[in-house]
């Protein structure tokens, strides 16, 4: 017997079918064990949504709920989803780029690729991620393949107006900025971290810290799935001043429910 039984009326009796599904004995409703249909209510996803945005796991969600952990994870995969779509506002005035790779501890990694070696920072073999802030306003991320110029000014164009300031350290990478029609500050970070013009990345900076601290406390996370949880920590990063009651309403407007 299924603990939760059938996910349309929850009757705990049914059969095994030959395919591998179970039939329910009450409503005849066929299902597939460990791929339930969600069938949430709206007052079942309002106590996901406020348990899940105070910081607990799955597990503890769905202790929290009284719902499957295999739903609450399904569930939480839609919510990042939603959150991913939840793309900021194009920026204008004073922006941060910067770069930053996220992967885990060196010593936490397999004995085999600890024996390959590694470098920190640029050429590494972590996974790269650029970043933009918006001078008192949000955050924009996203996972790339590289950092050279040729990846990061097609980012640069779509989410900055032409003609604003943007700062960065001197990485050689960002030496396009000037002509890709940009005011260009640089901020030379071997002789301070910001300079008399305020140029500094001390707020992507920032973000970056929170989001590791946050991928650390995960335990870290399956490189195919980090976009889905960079896009989630951008979110609450973007609606940090927003309570948890209106959090839960923003999300449920992006889920449609």
């Amino acid at each position: 017997m299924d603990a939760e039984g059938c996910p349309r009326c929850s009757e705990t009796r049914y059969w095994g079918l030959s395919n591998g599904k179970r039939r329910c004995a009450t409503c005849r409703y066929d299902w597939r064990p460990g791929r339930l249909p969600l069938y949430l209510t709206k007052r079942q996803w309002r106590q996901l949504l406020r348990w899940f945005l105070r910081g607990l796991s799955a597990a503890q969600v769905a202790e929290e709920t009284g719902l499957r952990r295999e739903r609450v994870l399904r569930a939480l995969l839609l919510v990042r989803q939603a959150m991913s779509r939840d793309v900021p506002p194009i920026f204008s005035g004073t922006v941060e780029v910067d770069e930053t790779y996220l992967g885990g501890k060196w010593r936490n990694k397999r004995l085999g690729e600890r024996a390959q070696g590694t470098k920190r920072g640029r050429g590494t073999t972590k996974q790269a991620v650029f970043g933009i802030l918006c001078r008192g306003g949000q955050v924009w991320a996203e996972v790339v393949p590289n950092v050279e110029a040729r990846t990061l000014l097609p980012l640069l164009r779509r989410q900055v107006v032409p003609g604003s300031v943007v700062c960065s350290d001197t990485f050689t990478s960002y030496t396009w900025v000037a002509a890709g029609g940009y005011v260009h500050r640089l901020v030379d970070h071997s002789q301070a971290f910001s300079d008399r013009q305020g140029s500094h990345v001390n707020g992507l900076e920032g973000f970056w810290g929170y989001l590791k601290r946050r991928l650390t406390a995960k335990g870290g996370v399956r490189r195919e799935r980090l976009p889905l949880y960079l896009a989630e920590y951008v979110w609450r990063y973007n609606h940090r001043r927003l309570s948890v009651a209106e959090q839960v309403k923003d999300l449920l407007n992006l889920l449609q429910i």
